[in-house]
């Protein structure tokens, strides 16, 4: 509870340095960082209220109270029913907070639903409206011990399935790619994996050169090389981590070539991040590789992306992006080459920036075959 409630603080001291008048947080990471509670989003709103001094205050469905007193620490609950306008209940709850809202302005998650925010609009039309994001995005961006604790244990984890994946060998060939990534998924949840934090990934030679490819049933084949991209999450934090395989025969040179262009611009691009390096320069340490190789049109997505309780949040990794890296953020460097209907090689791993460098949290083996 001291944990959420130091966030909360930290949360109410952003919204005084801004003019804030309150936060609205509706189902998502956001509410998840600051409480614990995991909720999917419906057409009954589902708020939590924050002002900027003094305790919370949820405003919910009745049929939601009694799980929610069970699963989270904040005490004031307010509650409608499928007879009540949910907005009479912000009112009262807002009245009770002491949040008098005239010509204010406020956070909104960015994720609220259309149909919800305007309801807010509605009600309080003299009051301005901002992204949650440009308050919760610096809270977040830097992890703590805990958050990174469990970023490393999960992403051990799935180091150990990747290299139970790698060792099956010649007995792949064949299979779907659809067979493989349910064989991933099973192995995710005997080490302890809560799902998958995104639709596996198995890309079998040139269905690999769609780096947003899932899985189909192309069978695999000797001498290909398949991308695999896969995580799964554990106290609510998830993994994600790519490697290139080929699971028998002999790969063509172009594909060892290119394989090893991308380990090597992974490399540059890892031996780059330190505390206050630009995130830029970490993208340009991958690209300028793969540019010199004469692959630079084939790297065709950003370098990197923030992880934390989402997959993809700040800091993100691209040539545009002048942010300072610090100490305790935690993202991907997962450099790619497409040659569509041929194949594609991408190899991720995801890292914390440390005082003196970084800490790779992934540690499975990268090599082709």
């Amino acid at each position: 509870m001291d944990h959420f409630k130091g966030r909360i603080e930290a949360c109410q001291s952003k919204l005084s340095t801004a003019g804030r008048a309150l936060a609205v947080l509706s189902p998502g990471r956001n509410l998840q960082y600051l409480t614990g509670v995991e909720k999917t989003p419906s057409e009954r709103p589902f708020m939590l209220l924050i002002p900027v001094a003094g305790e919370p205050a949820f405003v919910v469905p009745a049929l939601e109270a009694t799980q929610l007193h069970s699963d989270c620490w904040v005490d004031r609950v307010f509650t409608y029913d499928d007879t009540t306008d949910p907005f009479e209940v912000v009112g009262e709850a807002l009245s009770e907070l002491g949040v008098s809202l005239a010509e204010e302005t406020i956070i909104a998650e960015d994720t609220m639903w259309h149909a919800h925010l305007r309801r807010w609009r509605a009600a309080y039309p003299s009051v301005s409206i901002e992204l949650a994001s440009t308050v919760f995005d610096p809270l977040r961006r830097t992890k703590d011990a805990a958050e990174i604790d469990a970023l490393r244990t999960v992403a051990q984890a799935t180091d150990s399935v990747v290299d139970e994946i790698r060792s099956l060998g010649s007995a792949v060939i064949g299979w779907s790619e659809s067979e493989l990534a349910s064989e991933i998924e099973k192995r995710l949840a005997s080490v302890g994996g809560d799902g998958v934090s995104f639709e596996t990934i198995v890309g079998a030679g040139p269905n690999g050169a769609q780096p947003h490819y899932t899985h189909g049933e192309r069978e695999i084949a000797p001498g290909e090389p398949v991308v695999l991209d896969f995580g799964t999450r554990m106290d609510g934090y998830p993994s994600d981590q790519t490697r290139t395989v080929v699971f028998d025969g002999e790969p063509s040179n172009e594909v060892r070539n290119v394989h090893e262009i991308v380990h090597n611009a992974q490399q540059a691009a890892i031996e780059t991040v330190a505390p206050g390096v630009r995130a830029a320069a970490v993208d340009e340490a991958a690209r300028s590789v793969i540019r010199d190789a004469g692959y630079g049109d084939a790297f065709i997505h950003r370098t990197g992306h923030g992880v934390g309780l989402a997959v993809h949040e700040p800091p993100y990794i691209t040539a545009d992006n002048d942010h300072e890296l610090q100490v305790g953020e935690v993202f991907s460097v997962e450099p790619g080459i497409y040659l569509p209907d041929q194949f594609g090689v991408r190899i991720e791993d995801l890292l914390v920036v440390t005082e003196d460098g970084c800490e790779r949290l992934n540690r499975s083996n990268r090599s082709l075959q």
